[in-house]
């Protein structure tokens, strides 16, 4: 069989068959469909000679048997796109994020994928860990210096003592220093 295709005029290089056609001694260079008039997709083939390639072609009318209305619609730029289309599947993804929030469609691109790469990579905190880290709203790339920092400010903001003796923030103080006395011994601040 072929092994390579010219590019220059359809000639298959190394064709070891002979012309297909009855009596032909030629060498079968060229692929020709075995019924040109209903041909559709890679069907089935036959190697021809140049003169019986020239024939076949010259004989190949793709419009042959249609009326004057199917031949103008082949012929629109248009064809084929009125077949439906379907849908890309979500497979269980998140929805894609509008378009119109973002001036720079990367931005979007690399929005939509960052859960992906958040969620395939290992956390470094368990889950009660996690959680303190939501009371002193930290993200799981803080350090030792911001965990300090934070934990200071909440501190000052909450204490009774320096915020005018007022006692209604006492609960919430309480689960900050909870929070922070659990992450400052954690494995990953270490």
């Amino acid at each position: 069989m072929a092994t390579k295709q010219s590019r220059l005029h359809g000639r298959v290089e190394g064709a070891q068959a002979r012309c297909a056609v009855p009596g032909c001694a030629q060498p079968g260079e060229f692929k020709a469909p075995l019924q040109p008039a209903n041909f559709d997709g890679p069907g089935a083939w036959r190697f021809l000679c140049l003169d019986h390639v020239r024939e076949h072609n010259a004989k190949y009318n793709f419009f042959d048997g249609m009326s004057c209305e199917e031949i103008t619609r082949a012929q629109s730029p248009l064809a084929g796109w009125e077949r439906p289309s379907r849908r890309f599947a979500a497979n269980g993804a998140d929805p894609p994020p509008r378009w119109s929030d973002f001036s720079d469609p990367l931005d979007a691109i690399a929005t939509r994928f960052n859960g992906i790469h958040e969620a395939a990579r290992p956390s470094r905190f368990s889950k009660s860990e996690r959680r303190a880290l939501s009371v002193l709203g930290l993200g799981e790339d803080a350090d030792r210096h911001q965990l300090r920092k934070r934990y200071s400010g909440l501190v000052r903001r909450y204490h009774p003592d320096k915020n005018g003796g007022d006692r209604s923030h006492e609960g919430r103080l309480g689960e900050v220093i909870e929070a922070y006395q659990l992450l400052r011994k954690s494995a990953a601040f270490a």
